[in-house]
């Protein structure tokens, strides 16, 4: 594991630790969007020509600010509206600049299959994830073992959510396969170096099972990048700081839509 990912874990436990003082795991299982159905992103990706993934992220540790200046409802309708398959919402605050209210805002501001990319180490953040609106939660098999991966998934579709497991390589593919993942994303940015390279997505293609969506993360910034990946068997494709470092990323993914079907 790299370390900022040491550190973000390490952050994120004594953050977690707080929550659930201040929240308690019964009031998040009685907030009103608790028993909302989910909506499937797994279907749409299935049923899309263009299997694209939108992103709401205001910073990341390897390129600081990307766009502090947008509001998440215009953010989340403009996706809606482009045609994107799902939104993924970044909640982690010190390091991506995101919140729990960024999730909530944008699930009363569309009807997309909405992504909580956060750092999961706890069942907590789980039931959390359900309780402000998300329909899918990531999994990074950088740092998790395969039990935790094991009761979190299970966890999470008991919920009636679905789960996104995210791998670097082929170690962390081969500990993480299971029958209670819905999709396995591919991400394409070495976390040593912070390098990215779309050849990780083609390598580990073929060894990810038939019956997982597979989706590519990271790196991608044109239509010609998805066709390249397209024939690999990739469904799924999340564009985040192309479209955010942008003054109206509704628009800008909207044209990127519209080229990647034309």
């Amino acid at each position: 594991m790299s370390s900022i990912l040491d550190r973000i874990v390490a952050d994120k436990k004594n953050e977690v630790s707080l929550r659930k003082q201040l929240i308690p795991l019964k009031q998040l299982e009685q907030s009103v969007l608790f028993e909302r159905q989910s909506r499937s992103l797994s279907t749409q990706l299935i049923e899309s020509a263009s299997g694209l993934i939108t992103e709401h992220k205001r910073r990341s540790p390897s390129k600081d600010c990307i766009n502090q200046n947008l509001n998440v409802q215009d953010v989340a309708q403009g996706y809606e509206k482009a045609g994107a398959c799902g939104m993924s919402v970044l909640t982690d605050m010190k390091y991506f600049g995101g919140s729990l209210e960024d999730l909530l805002t944008a699930r009363a501001s569309c009807d997309l299959p909405l992504l909580r990319k956060e750092f999961i180490i706890d069942p907590y953040q789980i039931v959390e994830a359900k309780a402000y609106g998300a329909d899918v939660i990531l999994l990074i098999a950088a740092i998790l073992n395969r039990d935790e991966i094991q009761t979190y998934s299970t966890l999470a579709q008991s919920l009636g959510m679905e789960v996104l497991l995210e791998v670097h390589n082929e170690e962390e593919l081969h500990k993480s396969v299971m029958p209670s993942l819905n999709m396995i994303g591919v991400n394409n940015r070495n976390l040593k170096t912070f390098e990215v390279s779309l050849e990780t997505s083609k390598t580990l293609s073929k060894l990810i099972p038939d019956e997982f969506i597979k989706i590519s993360e990271s790196g991608i910034r044109t239509v010609d990048d998805i066709q390249t990946l397209q024939p690999f068997g990739y469904k799924g494709f999340l564009i985040g700081e192309n479209f955010m470092k942008t003054k109206n990323p509704g628009a800008n993914a909207a044209a990127f839509i519209k080229q990647l079907n034309g």
